[in-house]
């Protein structure tokens, strides 16, 4: 059996690190196209322009909000009139995944700077594609992992909180599905089997957030950088990146990409999400009491959501579940990827419980604090 493990060509980690930007720019080329998010550019930039100004020249092009088709081709056309030489995304997971699909279909080095440790999709040789209004479309396989990819610890402590345990809330899902993968002995995001060190690098990513998960978000809350923040932005980066590309993805990932097909959920970040999923897809592989409770502790403590409410579903039906259930279990979505067949019907009901657990557990919660009073 052939086993394929999936790696970036330099991963960069540490409080400053935007100060070296310039320098792995130079490694590849003399002139970057720099993919920036609105917001990195208005209020950060400013903070490290110096730094690659010093070592190359670059042109500056702000992303448009979607990683669709379009936005990809538009930038592409930047690409070919600046004559860039090395592809730079700075953002977010949507301003990242644009910069690998316009480096790929240019046939240019990329480097990957997630300001934010909101999803791990900075390591991996995938793009996830969006139409211009926001539904997930199809997923963009790439033939090599980033050149590069550089995190800034300082610049994730400055950032919101909500955006560090949205990158939790994707890792979360990470184990899980590369153990359903494991013992379906499904391919993962290569096609061939998932490695020992896949699966292993998952369960580290779990047991990291398991144990310093809450620490790192007080952490991010008074713009600290810790041992504790240091390895959760580690365990959201590098480790869930690894772990899902190499171990493989299943249920939790595929209900994340059936919610997209409901407007109300376009609001709320793809972590948060996910890690609604990976609540629907402990029911769904009948997992134990004992995992059912400890992630939903997690989830309760970091805050991410555990009913359909908080991802945006005030107002639920079947026909919208079925929907999304649907969307879901679509031919080739990674779902099929669990160990035993999954219909839609089984995934309405999964999501059915999974939110009234999440209630059950708010209510109980509420009732305590009134008791106290």
């Amino acid at each position: 059996m052939l086993s394929t493990t999936l790696f970036p060509g330099r991963y960069v980690q540490g409080y400053d690190a935007l100060q070296f930007l310039g320098n792995e720019i130079k490694r590849f080329g003399q002139k970057g196209l720099l993919i920036v998010d609105p917001f990195v550019a208005d209020n950060l930039f400013a903070s490290f322009q110096s730094s690659i100004e010093h070592e190359v020249k670059y042109h500056l092009e702000r992303f448009g909000g979607e990683s669709s088709d379009e936005e990809i081709e538009r930038i592409g056309g930047v690409v070919q009139n600046v004559n860039a030489e090395v592809v730079v995304g700075i953002g977010g997971g949507k301003t990242l995944d644009t910069a690998k699909a316009v480096g790929y279909y240019n046939k240019l080095p990329v480097i990957i700077v997630p300001t934010l440790a909101s999803t791990d999709a900075p390591t991996s040789a995938l793009s996830v594609i969006y139409t211009p209004q926001g539904e997930f479309k199809r997923y963009l396989f790439l033939p090599k992992n980033p050149d590069v990819v550089l995190v800034d610890t300082k610049l994730v402590a400055n950032s919101p909180a909500r955006f560090l345990v949205s990158g939790m809330g994707d890792a979360l899902a990470t184990w899980f599905e590369a153990e359903s993968t494991r013992q379906k002995f499904a391919g993962n995001m290569s096609g061939n089997l998932g490695s020992m060190a896949a699966y292993a690098l998952a369960r580290l990513c779990y047991d990291t957030l398991m144990e310093y998960g809450l620490q790192a978000k007080t952490s991010c809350e008074v713009h600290a950088v810790t041992p504790a923040l240091e390895r959760v932005v580690e365990a959201n980066t590098l480790l869930s990146g690894l772990g899902f590309e190499s171990g493989g993805l299943a249920a939790a990932h595929a209900i994340h990409n059936g919610f997209t097909v409901l407007e109300e959920t376009h609001h709320y970040y793809h972590g948060e999400k996910v890690a609604f999923g990976t609540l629907t897809s402990l029911f769904l592989t009948g997992k134990s009491s004992e995992i059912i409770d400890k992630v939903y502790t997690f989830c309760e403590d970091v805050g991410l959501p555990t009913t359909l409410q908080g991802i945006g579903l005030t107002v639920v039906n079947d026909e919208k579940l079925m929907e999304v259930a649907r969307a879901a279990t679509a031919e080739g979505e990674t779902i099929h990827n669990e160990p035993t067949p999954v219909t839609p019907e089984m995934v309405v009901a999964a999501i059915k419980v999974a939110d009234a657990e999440g209630r059950r557990r708010q209510a109980l919660f509420e009732d305590e604090v009134i008791s106290s009073l």
